[in-house]
């Protein structure tokens, strides 16, 4: 059993998608021959937290945590946001949005000062405790797991100072992306240098898009893109539970996930709308379940002047109760930004939606996300502003209800690639290409 040393900062206790991917890789490592050592934080503020996934680390991996300075009750006192908002739905700017003078002077802080991100902090004693970390377990090669980009920061500098390989993961590209701040030239410049000597010195990539690698090879077209391997997010079949959907009263459309700015559930509302308007379906047949955490915009659109009657809204949960949610659902929504740049974005959830066999009503660019679900067979897909094609969905899949006939015909062969398990019997492959 070899060790590979893993630098996330989202690890148990925190909650929300990026810590998905890489805790099934520790669990899935230790099949394929390699024993996970993470390095992670210690009391950080996390966007969400989730307790009970601390159960779910292996009992062979060992897990160091240090000390980290979170900026953000300083980002929190200087919008006059209230003490333990989360970030990342109610304070990433959206297009065309505006924004207070006290925003504005946050954010020229945050793209100013914090580069590449607001973890910055944690560098310096990361790299202490990776080194004696190294030493003291015998290390064969290094894993970095961002955003945030600076645990590929931590990870550069171990590989400089002990000459080990090195995959640089990403779920998420760079800079320019739709959650990384507008920096001026000089921040800017900064940036793009800290990028481009992730890209350079890593030995291999991985990346959960294929966008991604797009992204990083139009940048760096200098740089061998043989580097950049797709290793997709996924579903575990073995967090799925034995469940029958136990509402049979009324057809029910789950949403889980964040929701802020340009992905909403407006055009959903008005498609689905329109039909209990002009009376093809009955309020009370339906429900729409909403799961997870959602900007005051969007939570302002729950109170529809149809639907909420029809309208159920959970805050954040533990991840294997969402999971039971899906399972106990007729049909699944899936939303993606509609606007330029996000052809290429696959949401780490479209995975556990595909697992679960429940049909997928998509509102979604066309791209990455619609070749995933057709490619599949796992549901219908329209763009966001299509409220016809979007309503002649919906009914699709509600007469298939009520007619006790609503199911998939999966490509279960297609499906499979994208089991955790084997996903990371791949990137044992290439740990184990590159200690070798």
């Amino acid at each position: 059993m070899r060790n590979v040393l893993i630098i996330t900062y989202y690890f148990p206790p925190s909650g929300g998608p990026g810590v998905q991917r890489v805790l099934k890789f520790c669990t899935y490592l230790l099949e394929y021959g390699w024993r996970p050592i993470i390095l992670t934080v210690k009391d950080a503020d996390y966007p969400a937290r989730d307790e009970s996934l601390l159960a779910a680390i292996p009992k062979e991996a060992i897990v160091y945590r240090t000390q980290i300075f979170e900026p953000y009750d300083i980002y929190r006192a200087l919008t006059g946001k209230k003490k333990g908002t989360p970030v990342d739905v109610n304070t990433i700017p959206k297009p065309g949005e505006k924004r207070s003078l006290r925003e504005r002077l946050a954010e020229l802080v945050r793209a100013t000062f914090f580069i590449p991100d607001a973890r910055i902090g944690w560098l310096r004693p990361a790299v202490k405790q990776g080194l004696d970390i190294i030493e003291k377990h015998d290390i064969k090669a290094l894993y970095s797991s961002s955003p945030p980009y600076t645990c590929s920061l931590i990870a550069r500098k171990l590989k400089r100072r002990s000459g080990l390989p090195w995959v640089a993961g990403f779920r998420d590209p760079w800079t320019g992306f739709l959650s990384t701040p507008d920096r001026w030239f000089l921040p800017a410049m900064i940036d793009r240098h800290f990028e481009r000597s992730v890209y350079r010195e890593c030995d291999a990539m991985d990346v959960a898009w294929e966008g991604i690698g797009k992204d990083f090879h139009a940048k760096y077209p200098d740089i061998p893109t043989a580097k950049v391997h797709h290793l997709p997010n996924g579903f575990d079949s073995a967090d799925f539970p034995a469940v029958e959907v136990l509402d049979k009263r009324h057809f029910t459309v789950t949403y889980t996930g964040s929701m802020y700015g340009k992905r909403n559930p407006e055009s959903f509302f008005a498609a689905v709308s329109s039909l209990v308007e002009t009376g093809r379906i009955p309020l009370d047949r339906i429900r729409l379940q909403f799961i997870g955490r959602f900007g005051a915009e969007v939570r302002a659109m729950f109170d529809h002047p149809v639907l909420a009657g029809a309208i159920v809204v959970h805050d954040y949960m533990p991840h294997a109760e969402s999971v039971r949610h899906l399972f106990q659902s007729d049909a699944l929504l899936m939303v993606v930004d509609d606007f330029k740049g996000n052809e290429e974005i696959v949401p780490g959830k479209v995975y556990e939606y595909i697992g679960s066999g429940k049909p997928i009503i998509t509102l979604a660019p066309e791209g990455a996300v619609t070749d995933v679900v057709e490619n599949t067979a796992s549901g219908l897909c329209a763009r966001s502003g299509d409220i016809g094609s979007i309503a002649d969905i919906f009914f699709d899949f509600y007469h298939q209800w009520e007619q006790g006939v609503l199911g998939t015909a999966q490509d279960r062969s297609a499906v499979g690639q994208y089991e955790r398990r084997e996903v990371t019997r791949r990137l044992a492959a290439l740990l184990d290409d590159l200690a070798t």
